[in-house]
């Protein structure tokens, strides 16, 4: 299925952002069955709150495509969007979000609220839970990790 081979995709991409110590999310936008954009989280290490996996995959596509509209393309993130994420999905007038795990505490597509629901001059079709258990892992373990090297850190 194509869906969970594109998510596939997300989740390559997640993980170069675990690789440089970014929370592991990652997205990817296609066109046709093509790869058109590709982001993972970049916050940290670009020390800008605008780095998430979501809008760098937007900037790639509008750069390849030649335009900041696209239509005709699904995003695959492996995250819930957040409010900007998602703003950023109906101004760039993306026709599809795929995603894989739900973000209870930002999550603006369904768990939190619906941004896609409300009245605003697009509306993306959704699909949330795409290979949600896999998506879900990459993030505790990540965090996980992380937090067992905190406390190493301490008792030293």
């Amino acid at each position: 299925m194509d869906d969970e081979r594109f998510m596939l995709e997300a989740i390559e991409e997640a993980k170069e952002a675990a690789k440089i110590g970014e929370a592991p999310i990652g997205a990817v936008i296609v066109r046709n069955g093509e790869i058109v954009g590709r982001g993972h989280n970049r916050r940290e290490t670009g020390k800008n709150a605008l780095y998430h996996a979501e809008i760098t995959a937007i900037d790639s596509a509008c750069r390849a495509l030649g335009g900041w509209r696209l239509p005709g393309c699904t995003m695959y993130v492996t995250l819930e969007p957040c409010p900007m994420c998602a703003g950023a999905i109906i101004n760039s007038r993306i026709e599809r979000v795929v995603f894989g795990a739900y973000d209870a505490k930002a999550g603006s597509v369904g768990s939190v609220v619906n941004l896609f629901d409300l009245p605003y001059n697009h509306k993306p079709e959704l699909l949330g839970g795409v290979m949600e258990k896999e998506c879900a892992s990459l993030l505790s373990d990540f965090f996980s990790e992380l937090r067992k090297k905190k406390n190493e850190h301490k008792t030293e």
